[in-house]
């Protein structure tokens, strides 16, 4: 359990008005975890991905509305061809699977990054995936495969300028590759990792964020976790430069 959090947790509901419509997940430590058990590191990316879609269940059944994961950055190239081989073909597998998710569920799924370097069949089910969510109702699931916060801003800055328009904040998101995404509520991080690491640095303008001890396949597999992690969220004192607590849906900030 989160050594910060005093509150005891429950398996109620929380009132809407303290739930977060989006959050985020920097889903830290899977290889730590495995170390920890002897097992080989490549195995902790397994257990991080094992119990996905009921995570997903439970907090967009709490009224949730988009549930975001971290998963590789552009910046992960830099690992072993070994470990990156072992990944893009995890992520096929569980891509896959997730069509089947959002058919039974309801589920928009999106997946954000580039997809100039995925092999190729990753790349054509990441599409497969959207194209056959999109009109999806029930909730949006967000993958960040290949993602950069910075290469997005850079990307939409350049696009503005092709287009010819002036932009405003509002107009800015339009331009993003996450501009149909809500602002994020709620970010955690686990694994004792105190940094946003150029995650969706746009949309984290005014997310409030938890840093927690838990490694993510410790967090992805327990309900009393994923409890804790509304029932911090209740508590935060959102006043958006205002001097009384603000009630955020964010439905407000959401692109045009």
């Amino acid at each position: 359990m989160f050594k910060f959090l005093k509150k005891k947790t429950t398996n109620t509901v929380i009132n809407n008005s303290s739930v977060p419509q989006h959050i985020a997940f920097i889903c830290d430590g899977n290889r730590r975890w495995a170390e920890n058990r002897g097992l080989p590191p490549l195995m902790g990316h397994r257990a991080g991905i094992s119990n996905f879609e009921n995570l997903v269940d439970w907090f967009i059944g709490r009224g949730v509305s988009t549930v975001t994961f971290f998963i590789f950055s552009t910046e992960n190239w830099n690992r072993s061809k070994e470990e990156i081989d072992f990944l893009m073909n995890l992520f096929y597998t569980e891509l896959k699977k997730n069509l089947k998710h959002a058919i039974e569920k309801n589920l928009r799924y999106r997946i954000i990054g580039s997809r100039d370097r995925l092999p190729k069949r990753l790349a054509e089910m990441c599409d497969k995936l959207e194209e056959k969510s999109a009109e999806n109702t029930g909730g949006t699931v967000v993958f960040a495969l290949n993602y950069g916060g910075q290469d997005e801003i850079i990307d939409a800055v350049n696009n503005a300028v092709a287009a010819g328009q002036t932009v405003t904040k509002e107009t800015f998101e339009s331009f993003l590759d996450t501009g149909d995404l809500l602002p994020i509520d709620f970010m955690v991080r686990t694994s004792n990792e105190n940094r946003i690491s150029n995650f969706l640095l746009w949309k984290l303008a005014y997310a409030e964020l938890l840093f927690v001890p838990e490694h993510w396949p410790e967090l992805v597999k327990s309900k009393k976790l994923w409890q804790s992690v509304l029932d911090e969220f209740a508590k935060r004192n959102r006043r958006f430069g205002g001097g009384k607590k603000k009630d955020y849906s964010g439905k407000k900030g959401k692109s045009k």
